[in-house]
Formats: structure tokens, sequence, C-alpha cells
């Protein structure tokens, strides 16, 4: 009798068992998901215009957690000072009003599509300039609840942010780019904006700018007082380095490569007027190309940058060398009456010393019938100033020639007589010049990259 009533208590249980396991395979947790949203956001049972209370229940503000994934940073404008960024923007708070049994487990969250069903924080972009959502192919926004009534609200915008930038060391300058996050209405008494702790920040690997490399970004507070209270507000600081390779290839060769093309005027030869001409004006007008084309991409700032300083001497040291050849021109010119006026005098020395010693040799020969002829002595007398003489120009034709010096015959194409001078002042001004700039242009050159580097480095 015991036995019996050992099985059919076994056979009940097993039957149970069976029972409980059949129900719980027929349970749609999905039905079990709707009562719930129903029980807590049914009429009547949630308002979504009170906020919720604070941490633990009291009175204090509702604190909203925020964290951010840069998804990609499309463009960062120079003349309009912007950029733009596409994220997925997170918000987490608890709101105790959304409390629900999980099931023992079986309900990990609610999710919604509407958030004007629940409670949001009126979070807003104050350095935005234009904004949207993504509605492709649905709306790119979910809200989750959790059992404990915490709240996640996620969603993806695309922003394009105010970007003030100091272009002072352009284009060898980095910018700090911020996007700034806070509330609109409800001041720090009854809402505070915190970052999530951890990772608050996040960017998409392999992230790839133009002509921006994004260095590091900081996360920091920045409440606001005004005359309705204090506002809660978060920030985040986006570093951006400027490429130099693409403004060193684009900019800095090139008008290097103009200037040492204007230097090649004075290896011409001075007659070549129109070939001169053309290739200072060529020069000067392709310089003043590049120079416009350069301040067309940047905005009209009131201060000098790096890059102004650049194509100014650039675009000074072609100039200059147009202005050169118009100095060579007139010093050839003015220099063309006096010498012909001095060779003209020489000339008539020259006639006047050549009739002088005509007139002394016929002195000499020109003799009375009663002269006698003598014989002038084979033997050197001392004091003979004419044997002096003959012996002292012997004796410089039997040295030897001595070994030319280097520095002699360079400043030998400097000619020091008044007539060489005259003829040859215009060449001596192109002979300066093929060395004076280039010297000049190679000390500005250690000069601005000395100084905008060091700067450089001073403000990193």
């Amino acid at each position: 009798m015991g036995t019996g009533h050992y099985f059919w208590a076994l056979f009940y249980f097993a039957s149970l068992c069976s029972a409980s396991l059949a129900n719980n395979a027929k349970i749609n947790f999905r039905e079990k998901e709707k009562k719930v949203l129903d029980q807590i956001l049914g009429a009547g049972k949630y308002d979504a215009r009170i906020r919720p209370s604070g941490i633990n229940g009291t009175d204090g503000p509702a604190i909203v957690r925020i964290n951010l994934f840069v998804r990609s940073i499309m463009t960062i404008s120079d003349i309009k000072m912007e950029y733009s960024v596409q994220l997925t923007f997170r918000e987490q708070w608890t709101d105790e009003r959304l409390k629900f049994d999980d099931i023992q487990g079986r309900l990990k969250y609610l999710t919604l599509t509407e958030a004007n069903r629940v409670w949001m924080p009126d979070l807003f972009f104050s350095n935005e300039k234009e904004g949207h959502f993504h509605n492709i192919i649905m709306p790119n926004v979910y809200i989750r609840i959790f059992p404990n009534g915490s709240v996640l609200y996620s969603i993806r915008i695309s922003l394009t942010l105010a970007c003030p930038m100091n272009l002072k060391l352009y284009p060898l300058d980095r910018q700090i780019c911020s996007l700034r996050m806070a509330s609109y209405g409800w001041t720090t008494n009854d809402l505070v904006f915190l970052w999530k702790e951890g990772d608050p920040v996040q960017v998409v690997k392999n992230l790839h700018l133009p002509r921006f490399t994004l260095e590091k970004f900081l996360t920091d507070y920045c409440n606001s007082k005004t005359n309705t209270g204090e506002y809660s507000c978060l920030k985040v600081d986006l570093l951006f380095k400027r490429e130099f390779s693409y403004y060193l290839i684009q900019i800095y060769i090139p008008c290097c490569m103009l200037v040492i093309v204007s230097w090649v005027s004075f290896w011409l030869d001075q007659g070549a007027v129109p070939a001169r001409v053309s290739l200072g004006v060529t020069t000067l007008l392709t310089m003043a190309t590049q120079t416009s084309g350069i301040n067309a991409s940047l905005p009209p700032v009131s201060y000098t940058k790096a890059i102004d300083v650049w194509t100014g001497v650039c675009l000074t040291f072609v100039f200059g060398a147009l202005l050169e050849f118009a100095l060579v021109n007139y010093a050839s010119r003015s220099g063309l009456n006096k010498p012909n006026m001095h060779k003209e005098n020489l000339k008539k020395k020259r006639r006047d010393l050549e009739q002088a010693s005509l007139d002394a040799a016929s002195d000499l020969l020109d003799t009375d019938s009663n002269a006698t002829f003598a014989m002038k002595p084979l033997v050197r007398h001392p004091g003979d100033p004419m044997a002096m003489e003959k012996l002292r120009q012997c004796e410089v034709h039997m040295q030897p020639p001595k070994r030319p010096n280097c520095c002699k015959t360079w400043l030998s194409k400097f000619p020091t007589s008044w007539l060489d001078i005259q003829c040859s002042r215009s060449k001596r001004i192109d002979v300066i010049s093929r060395i004076t700039f280039p010297l000049v242009f190679a000390l500005f050159n250690l000069v601005y990259w000395s100084t905008y580097l060091f700067r450089e480095e001073e403000d990193e």
C-alpha cells in the first residue's frame, strides 16, 4: 500500500511539471511586454510632463549621464569656421515610476520608438548651426526601459557645429573644435548632466579626414549662469592638427619655384629687354594669382597669418627682381654718353702724345752741317737716368711670372677706373643680385621656419 501511494505521488508530480513546462512554452513574452507597457504607461498612470525624482527617490535633481560615439567627421571648413559630424548620442537616467517585473529575468528591457511616451531631458547643442535626424529606412532612435526603472535613449544625428578658429599659424596650426550640450529649461536644481563613467566618448577606428588629424579629445563641464538660473552643460573638445604635407606641395614649393625662376633674369644679357621683362611680369602675375587663390579659401581676418608672411615675402622677391632689371636698364642707358666723351678725350691725349714723340725724334735727328756725330758709350755710367730706366725694364722682363690669385681674379671683374665703372655698372648690379637675392631668401627661410615651428611647439 505504501509503495502504491509513493508511485501515485511521483506520477502526480511528473504530470504537474510537464504541465508547467507546457504552459511556459506557450507563454508569449511579447504579449507580456505589451501588458507591462500598458501597465506602466497607461492612461492616468504615467505623466511624461513630470521629471523623475532624484537619487534614491529624493527631491534632488535628476541625474542624466551622457556618452557619445563619433561615427564620422565629414568636413572642417576654414572659411565658414564650422565642422560637420555624425554621431550616436546616448542619454541614461533613472525613473522609478517605470519599474516593472522582469518575470524572473526573462524580460531584460522594454523597447520604445516614441520619445514622447516618457519624460525626456531638454538637452540641446548650444553651438549647433544645422542638424537633422536619420529616418532611412526607419527612424534611427530607440528607448530602452530596464526593470529597475533605468531609461536609455539612443539616436543617430548629423550636426554642423560652429568652430571658432585662430589662424595666426595657418597652415602650421592646431584647432580645437567643441561640442557643447546644455539644458534649455531645467536648472541645476532640477536636472544635472554628467559624463558616463569609464568611456564617455568613443571614436570610430580609422577615422579619415582629408586635411586634418584628430589627435585627441577632452571632456569637461561648462555650466552657465544666466538671469534665470544656472544650467548644466557638458562639452567635448576635439583637437585637430592640420596636415602640413598638402600645403607644402600645393603652396610652399610652388612659391619657392616662382621666386627662383624670377632670378633667371639676372643671368640673361642686359640687352635682352623683351625676355627679361616677360619673365619678370609673368612670374609676378603668377605669384599674385597664387596669393589670391590662397586667400579665397580663408576667411577675412584682421590679423596676419603665417601664410600671409610667406606669400608676401615671395611676392616682394619677385617684384624686386623686376625692379632690378629696371635699375640695370637705367644704369646702362645713363652711362652711354659719358664713356663716349671720355673715349674722345683719351684719343685726343693719345694723338698729342704721338705728336710730341714725333717732335722729339725730329729734334734729335735734325742737326747742323757742322755737327759731329758722337758714339754713345756702351758702358753704363752711374747716375745716367736713361740707362737706369732701360735696366729697370729689362729686370721687369726677366722676372718670372707670378701665380694668379683667385681673389684678385674675382675682384678684377669689378673694374675700378671711372670709364670701366660707367661701362659695366649695369653688369655689376646683375652680379651682385645673383649673390644677394639667394642669400637673403635663404636667411628669410631660416627665420620663418624657426619662428613658426617654435611657436607651434610652444602652443602645443
